[in-house]
């Protein structure tokens, strides 16, 4: 199964370049108090908030286990991280099926 889902970060590159730096970014976050994590791009131009604003707190905030504060950071956190897992489960389920063959 370990070596199906490398072929599968391989097949799709560009998925395992956005795990590895948000990995390392969030790991770098939590246990060295580093933030390499990229900035907003509209609140620096507009000042203003974008609706995605805070996703990446909240994100963590789960990971924490820490479910009011997620919710406090951005409340689209529980619709996007289940979609974005459904996708991609649905994703790596036909490239199996394309393996397999």
């Amino acid at each position: 199964m370990f070596i199906f889902v490398l072929k599968y970060l391989r097949h799709h590159w560009i998925y395992a370049l956005i795990i590895g730096y948000f990995g390392i970014a969030i790991g770098l976050h939590l246990f060295a108090d580093i933030h390499i994590l990229i900035p907003c791009v509209w609140k620096a131009i507009s000042g203003y908030n974008c609706p995605g604003c805070g996703l990446t707190h909240a994100f963590i905030a789960l990971l924490q286990l820490r479910w009011q504060e997620a919710w406090l950071e951005n409340p689209l956190i529980y619709l996007i991280v289940p979609v974005l897992i459904a996708l991609t489960l649905r994703d790596f389920i036909r490239f199996w099926r394309l393996e397999s063959r």
